[in-house]
């Protein structure tokens, strides 16, 4: 693959963590580096544990393979391969190659000399998956409360836990991450739709420029947060997305155990519904 004309301006030597020169190397458009390298090993390895996990199991359908964390009697024990052992190296693998990829992130940071906003949003993600495979199970006392990897079986657990708790659409943290993620999606939709019609205007127009942006959602909704704003938002919203979407889990069990309707009691028990 050519190298753009200005790519050269990008692919600069430094900016590693670790390893120096001799990890600082280009394959085609990618940069590898030591956290490049410890990201394909950790996939690897990890993508290996669960076709082993499908061939030791009951079917190779996509769907239905699922490599099942170790049953509670394990505690928070080392369980056998063939009874979540293999799930538990590849949760090892996975925060591995998570953590790989956004180290590398901060080392491209480095090298084009900006912020390290992508690799701190990033470990938002990272933290989300964390937080439902290691600090809630560990909070719970054993590695089973954590989730199975596999299509229907995820989505299996992510209904039983819901309905464990009644009903989780009243955990009000979940409320908050639902809420984030949606109006991300509803700002930035806005946003890229915009973009597109200043860009590609009709026949025999001229594309149109920031300003008739601002002017257009001016006259919209009555202000504009800017070019620059709106991708500042769309960072906010995507990153409480996801912190609240952790706590929604990590307090369900751990820190609540009941059904989520009943926590709303302290509503109805609000002496304002006793005034006469």
């Amino acid at each position: 693959m050519a190298m753009l004309s200005f790519e050269k301006k990008y692919r600069v030597r430094g900016g590693t963590l670790i390893g120096g020169d001799l990890f600082d190397f280009w394959v085609g458009p990618f940069y590898v580096g030591f956290f490049g390298l410890t990201t394909i090993f950790f996939s690897a390895l990890g993508t290996a544990l669960i076709l082993y996990g499908a061939a030791i199991g009951d079917t190779w359908n996509p769907w239905l393979i699922n490599i099942a964390p170790p049953d509670l009697s394990y505690g928070l024990g080392f369980a056998p391969l063939r009874d979540g052992g293999i799930w538990q190296i590849v949760t090892i693998c996975a925060i591995g190659a998570f953590g790989s990829w956004a180290l590398r992130m901060v080392e491209i940071s480095r090298k084009l000399g900006m912020g390290f906003h992508i690799p701190v949003a990033y470990s938002f993600a990272i933290f989300a998956y964390i937080t439902l495979v290691v600090i809630r199970p560990v909070l719970m006392g054993a590695w089973g409360h954590a989730f199975p990897y596999g299509i229907f079986s995820h989505l299996d657990w992510v209904s039983n836990v819901g309905y464990q708790y009644l009903h989780f659409h009243y955990n009000p943290a979940h409320m908050l991450a639902v809420t984030f993620f949606f109006t991300n999606c509803l700002a930035l939709a806005l946003h890229g739709a915009l973009v597109l019609s200043a860009v590609n205007p009709q026949k025999g127009e001229d594309v149109r420029f920031p300003e008739h942006e601002d002017t257009f959602f001016r006259d919209f909704i009555g202000y504009s947060i800017g070019t620059l704003g709106i991708h500042r938002v769309g960072l906010f919203l995507a990153v409480s997305a996801a912190f609240w979407s952790a706590v929604c889990i990590v307090i369900s069990g751990p820190f609540w155990t009941l059904g989520w309707p009943e926590w709303w009691n302290w509503w109805l028990e609000l002496p304002i519904w006793y005034w006469r």
